[in-house]
C-alpha cells in the first residue's frame, strides 16, 4: 500500500507511522475481547444463569440443556409433583438453579462425573449442600420416595445394562410421584474419544424399543396418564424433543 505514491523517504516514513497506528489499535482491541472472552467463560460465574445454550460436558447432544427447555412443559404435565426435584446428571448445578426460580419448587442436583472444573456458581450450589458428586453405579443416599420428582439426564446413556438394572431401579426408589428419563437418539451417535476418557465409555444411544423392553424387563411402568399429559403441553408450547423423554411410575 505504502508503494502505490511516490514521495521522499520522510513521507513515507510519516505515512508509515499514521497507517500502523490503527492496525496496532485494532489488534489491541481484539486481544482485549479474546482476554474478556476467556475470562467469562473461565468461570468467573456471571454466565451461570445463561448456560441453557451450552455445556461444558463435551458430547454429541447433551439433554442435560434440554431439561431445561422443558421446566414449562414438566409443570403442566406434574402439576404439584414438581415441588421437590431431585435432577441426576451433568450440568446438575444450572438445572437446579433453573427449578429453584420456578415457583413453590426445591430442587437438588447429582452430578456423576468429576467436576474439577466447576465455576464458583457450581462450588456454591455444592457448599450450600444442593448438588452433590455421587457414582450413581452405588446406591443414592437417600430413603425412600425422598424427592417427589427425579429427572435423570446424560446419564443412562453411558451406564452398561450390567449397571442400568441397578440403577434404574433405585432412581425410581427415591422418587413418589415418577422418573422422567432424557436420552440421546441412536441416530446422533458418535462416539468421541473424549465421551471416552470422561465417562469411562462411549455412549451408547438406545432406541425407543429398546428402552420399552429394558423398563418391562426390569418390571418398570410407564405412566401413560403423564405421558398423555406431557404431549398435549408439548403442542401448546410448540415444543419439540430434540431428545427422547420417557415417564416412568414409582414404585408403590
Amino acid at each position: 500500500m505504502m508503494s502505490r505514491r511516490p514521495g521522499t523517504s520522510s513521507r513515507r516514513f510519516g505515512d508509515t507511522k499514521s497507517k500502523s497506528s490503527p492496525v496496532l489499535s485494532i489488534g489491541l482491541i481484539i486481544v482485549g475481547g479474546l482476554f474478556l472472552i476467556g475470562y467469562l467463560y473461565r468461570g468467573s460465574g456471571g454466565l451461570g444463569g445463561r448456560l441453557d445454550s451450552f455445556s461444558r460436558v463435551e458430547g454429541d447432544y447433551l439433554c442435560s440443556g434440554e431439561v431445561q427447555r422443558t421446566i414449562p412443559v414438566l409443570q403442566k404435565a406434574y402439576g404439584d409433583s414438581m415441588h421437590k426435584v431431585l435432577h441426576v446428571g451433568p450440568d446438575t448445578c444450572y438445572v437446579v438453579s433453573k427449578l429453584q426460580k420456578e415457583d413453590e419448587t426445591e430442587a437438588w442436583g447429582i452430578e456423576p462425573y468429576d467436576i474439577e472444573d466447576a465455576d464458583s456458581h457450581c462450588k456454591a450450589q455444592i457448599r450450600r449442600g444442593n448438588v452433590r458428586v455421587a457414582d450413581i453405579k452405588f446406591p443414592l443416599p437417600y430413603r425412600p420416595k425422598s424427592f417427589s420428582l427425579v429427572i435423570v439426564s446424560d446419564t443412562l446413556d453411558y451406564l452398561s445394562p450390567r449397571y442400568l438394572n441397578k440403577t434404574l431401579p433405585d432412581l425410581v426408589r427415591v422418587s413418589a410421584d415418577g422418573l422422567v428419563i432424557f436420552t440421546g437418539f441412536p441416530t446422533n451417535q458418535k462416539a468421541k474419544v473424549a465421551d471416552v476418557s470422561k465417562f469411562g465409555r462411549a455412549a451408547k444411544m438406545r432406541s425407543g424399543s429398546w428402552w420399552v423392553k429394558f423398563f418391562l424387563q426390569s418390571n418398570l411402568e410407564e405412566n401413560e396418564a403423564v405421558n398423555k399429559k406431557f404431549e398435549q403441553a408439548s403442542t401448546q408450547n410448540s415444543y419439540v424433543p430434540k431428545c427422547q423423554i420417557f415417564h416412568l411410575k414409582s414404585l408403590h
